[in-house]
């Protein structure tokens, strides 16, 4: 594999893919940078994928230095509290937002929410989304790629090469491929 200095993230909302993607990175060859403090279970079987220190980031960013050639998941949210002159990928992951709701609920072990608490949380989502995208064009060292939950299931081939030529190195396409196990793909029925 071409290694590359460039620190990827995988970003998005919580129940968007965000593991998932780092999974298919991480079996595509790519280094990934994870504490495995977080253990896996129903809710994310294969893991979780995270990094402790990047929830702390506002405080300190020294984490970044580990990141250079690596991939690391960081919420959607907290990309705001990254330092302004490093250059980043990120790869945002985008889900049906009714999908989002179902799969939180269901992580929670909460029953489904009435229609109106769902709608509310989807207007949330749909103003916190629109301004972190108006946030990102104003930030010219930031490369996305958005990053379709639904189209990864059902094209995954077309997609993986996407990430390729995005993160402009050569990955294992047919690993990254296996990685998605559709028999994971909850809550997609909403």
């Amino acid at each position: 594999m071409q290694s590359m200095n460039h620190i990827v993230l995988v970003s998005g909302l919580p129940r968007s893919g965000t593991s998932l993607m780092m999974q298919m990175l991480h079996a595509g060859g790519m280094p990934v940078l994870t504490d495995e403090r977080r253990p896996p279970d129903l809710a994310n079987p294969r893991g979780y994928f995270e990094f402790e220190a990047v929830k702390h980031t506002r405080q300190n960013a020294a984490w970044i230095q580990q990141a250079a050639g690596k991939a690391v998941k960081v919420i959607y949210r907290l990309l705001y509290d990254l330092p302004e002159d490093q250059p980043l990928r990120v790869i945002f992951m985008r889900r049906n937002l009714s999908q989002v709701v179902a799969s939180q609920q269901a992580m929670l072990g909460r029953p489904p929410g009435s229609v109106a608490e769902n709608h509310r949380l989807i207007t949330i989502f749909q103003r916190e989304l629109a301004q972190l995208d108006g946030w990102l064009t104003t930030r010219p060292q930031i490369s996305v790629l958005n990053v379709a939950h639904e189209r990864l299931m059902a094209h995954p081939e077309v997609v993986v090469k996407e990430i390729g030529t995005f993160l402009t190195q050569s990955l294992d396409m047919a690993a990254m491929q296996k990685a998605i196990q559709p028999a994971l793909y909850r809550q997609r029925h909403i």
